[in-house]
């Protein structure tokens, strides 16, 4: 059972972060350049703060165990988003145009869980999915993992991804000596995680080796970006200790996080990188950090009080 006091802190950080993200948003922070169109350089900069919003409010009204203030700016950001996004048209105009790029469904599935819908890209999808150029497209372990629940969670009508041979074929599906771990890895076991679980709706997903794996050493790394302040690593951590099944990490981490996060919910995403005084520099280099915290906070709360788990 997890401490009624991470409880209160999950649920006070995890408020104060959406709220902080959604007045940044309410101040024009994020938005899409007025000459924005599907030939993005840089997708990562253009929609990524979108995309990462929409996740942390889809799983605030998927998981349902916030109050109605939050659920109300929740979908606010979504409506934002989906606006920004064409109402998913963007998308697919990007996707047709270039069929073996994958943030068209990375970013749709977030509103696609909230239940905002493109039927023209998710039969794009589904053809795509058919053809062995994208299947062979090279990715990162964990983001074939992504891709994978992606789909899982749209529902696309395609040949099931082997899940046990996906998840094999990441760091932590090897399981290796814990000490091997760096920056980057940690990021790694995180995302592995979180598209095996779906953010936590499916715990038994997780193979139990690596599950054990995880509780052993999960303490131990968090311990870890704890020293050197790496507070999003920290957060991104947490979640994944409440994804895993009964919590193993204690109140450390949650007490680190509340006594840094600001009075407005930013949270600064390491001990070692000032916080700018420009509110929209700030935006950008602190974002992902409260969307961890929303995360956190919400899968959090959702697991202990039972939040009802995703059918298989």
């Amino acid at each position: 059972m997890t401490d009624h006091q991470i409880l209160a802190s999950a649920q006070q950080l995890g408020s104060r972060a959406m709220g902080w993200l959604h007045s940044c948003h309410e101040r024009g922070f994020g938005r899409l350049p007025d000459d924005v169109t599907i030939d993005l350089a840089d997708p990562n900069n253009a929609y990524k703060p979108l995309a990462e919003s929409a996740l942390a409010a889809s799983l605030v009204l998927r998981d349902g165990v916030t109050g109605p203030h939050d659920a109300r700016i929740a979908r606010e950001l979504l409506d934002f988003g989906w606006s920004q996004l064409q109402e998913g048209n963007l998308l697919y105009e990007r996707l047709l145009r270039y069929p073996v790029m994958t943030d068209p469904l990375e970013t749709y599935v977030h509103f696609a869980r909230a239940g905002y819908r493109h039927a023209p890209l998710e039969e794009l999808l589904e053809s795509l999915a058919k053809v062995r150029g994208i299947q062979a497209i090279e990715m990162m372990p964990n983001r074939r993992l992504a891709l994978a629940n992606a789909r899982r969670v749209i529902g696309l009508r395609n040949q099931p991804d082997d899940w046990p041979a996906l998840t094999a074929r990441t760091w932590l599906g090897a399981t290796p000596e814990p000490w091997a771990i760096d920056w980057l890895t940690g990021y790694h076991i995180t995302h592995a995680v979180f598209h095996l679980t779906d953010w936590g709706a499916r715990p038994e997903h997780m193979p139990e080796p690596m599950r054990d794996y995880v509780r052993n050493w999960l303490p131990v790394w968090v311990d870890t970006w704890l020293e050197v302040g790496q507070w999003d690593l920290v957060g991104e951590l947490l979640v994944v200790d409440s994804c895993i099944g009964e919590p193993v990490t204690g109140a450390q981490g949650w007490e680190a996080l509340a006594a840094i996060q600001r009075e407005d919910g930013l949270i600064p995403r390491e001990s070692a990188e000032p916080v700018s005084d420009d509110p929209e520099q700030a935006f950008r280099d602190h974002e992902h950090t409260a969307v961890v915290a929303v995360v956190a906070g919400t899968v959090t709360l959702s697991r202990a009080l039972g939040g009802a788990a995703v059918p298989a």
